[in-house]
């Protein structure tokens, strides 16, 4: 097999977080063989390098004969030259490597092959060790959820807006009480929705402004671990005040393609059937989706997404719970099952369990309630 060289992308790239255990910006990463790896950072990151990585050496650029060369092709380089001591002229990289680390590995006379299927079986099957991290990401992401009801609960309304504590009650005031108490448990989601009314209608805008009462308000919280980079993935759909009929409908016809979607997961079932375990049951409530001959009646509120998806280092990763995808569920997969329904001018209903698929089903990491009632949660 040829070596792996891989290049962060930048904070957060998954696939050089597997490989080495350790996040950072910058830095250059070759897996010669099983056992046999090298990593090189900065004298900046060196030291964090040394504690946090498992690579089995842990060198500065210039031990490693680091020369800048300028951006790109300075660890292009210095990867050429690291192959070539070992009598190597070619290697393996990440999808995800930028396009210009690809043209300078290659000008440094590399044979370089993007590796599509780099990392993907190892990892999709998460270990104890990884579902636990993904489990505590998931507590974290339900304690969260609460603290947004819980502010939605304690509510006011006037003229149709929330308000609390003598001003309006925001998507921005609610987003840092999520974020701090996210931050004090040791994770942190930048990216969390929690969207108002009727622009929920898009499933992912991520909501602003003043919080309208007597329409659904979507929380998507997604939080990793500061230190795990795990994450969890959980969402939950409320309403403060009267709730609408339509809005009840949707919501029952949701909760009950939820239940549909995780009694269909077990280990041999596709992404396919669980996408479509989900879209029977919303048509059959009077509602319709996008995908091809699950359409439902014109006009009325339908899903425009995919069923889930596999959560891991990267919130959205292998598997995918979708129409086209036949592929086998494993034991070992984390996945999500997120159904919802989106009628514009109204606004949209979503719920979202995250779990593993274990020998007998699913095991729900989620335990929150899935009420459409704020009162519920406290």
């Amino acid at each position: 097999m040829k070596p792996i060289v891989l290049i962060p992308s930048g904070h957060g790239d998954a696939d050089f977080i597997h490989a080495t255990g350790f996040e950072v910006e910058t830095a250059l990463y070759i897996r010669f063989g099983e056992g046999d790896d090298v990593l090189v950072a900065s004298p900046l990151e060196i030291d964090r390098a040394r504690v946090q990585s498992k690579a089995v050496r842990k060198l500065t650029l210039e031990e490693a004969g680091f020369e800048d060369a300028g951006p790109y092709a300075s660890y292009a380089r210095l990867a050429a030259k690291l192959l070539r001591q070992r009598e190597s002229k070619a290697a393996r990289v990440s999808p995800r490597l930028e396009a210009g680390y690809l043209e300078e590995l290659r000008a440094a006379g590399l044979d370089v092959e993007i590796d599509l299927d780099l990392f993907r079986v190892e990892r999709r099957h998460k270990s104890p060790e990884e579902a636990s991290l993904i489990e505590a990401a998931q507590r974290a992401g339900e304690a969260a959820v609460v603290e947004v009801v819980s502010q939605l609960a304690q509510a006011d309304i006037r003229d149709g807006i929330l308000w609390l504590d003598d001003s309006p009650l925001t998507t921005e005031r609610l987003f840092a009480r999520a974020s701090l108490l996210l931050g004090e448990m040791g994770f942190t989601c930048p990216d969390m929705i929690i969207a108002g009314s009727p622009e929920s209608a898009m499933p992912h805008y991520r909501g602003e402004g003043q919080i309208r009462a007597g329409a659904p308000v979507v929380i998507d919280i997604f939080p990793g671990g500061r230190t795990s980079h795990y994450h969890g993935d959980i969402t939950r759909t409320v309403v403060v005040g009267e709730i609408p009929d339509d809005v009840r409908r949707m919501h029952a016809a949701v909760l009950q393609a939820l239940d549909a979607g995780i009694e269909s997961i077990r280990p041999g079932a596709s992404g396919r059937d669980v996408h479509y375990a989900v879209c029977h049951v919303l048509v059959d409530r009077g509602f319709g989706t996008t995908t091809k001959g699950f359409e439902g009646p014109d006009g009325v509120a339908k899903m425009t997404h995919s069923t889930g998806h596999g959560v891991g280092l990267d919130v959205h990763e292998e598997p995918r719970l979708r129409a086209p995808d036949e592929n086998p569920l494993l034991e070992g997969d984390v996945v999500t099952v997120e159904p919802g329904l989106y009628l514009r001018g109204l606004g949209g209903v979503r719920i979202e369990d995250t779990g593993m698929v274990a020998g007998d089903g699913f095991k729900n990491f989620t335990t929150l309630t899935r009420s459409l009632d704020p009162r519920d949660y406290l």
